[in-house]
């Protein structure tokens, strides 16, 4: 990836299109909101890939994270705690604590800040 400055920030291309990356909302998206979204999605994700295999797939997910920053430390992310809400049929609330347990070993992006990041999850399931 290669990132060219501009006036209030950075911008990249990539095959989806361009990525306006700045401290400022004004100009794109914060650096530490690409983070959360990365560890956020890619659990989403491998959670998804884990139900499906355990035959409870389900008919929709969304998945909220509460951020905690450290302002003494240059407002580092130091926690984030993943909600995932979870539809489908038939999930069984043990099964699907096993699937998180699961992605979260096998999620790249968690693996990742393993260590400097504590990210802790929970879930609710819906019936449809």
């Amino acid at each position: 990836m290669e990132f060219q400055a501009k006036e209030n920030g950075f911008i990249t291309q990539l095959s989806y299109g361009e990525l306006h990356v700045s401290g400022d909302e004004q100009y794109g998206f914060r650096p530490y909101q690409l983070l959360v979204s990365s560890i956020a999605v890619c659990s989403g994700g491998v959670l998804r890939k884990v139900l499906d295999k355990m035959r409870m797939p389900c008919t929709d997910m969304k998945v909220t994270a509460d951020v905690q920053r450290n302002e003494a430390e240059a407002n580092r992310v130091e926690k984030i705690h993943l909600h995932f809400i979870i539809t489908g049929e038939n999930m069984k609330a043990e099964k699907v604590q096993k699937a998180i347990e699961a992605a979260s070993k096998n999620c790249p992006m968690v693996q990742s800040v393993k260590g400097s990041i504590v990210v802790t999850e929970s879930f609710e399931l819906i019936s449809c």
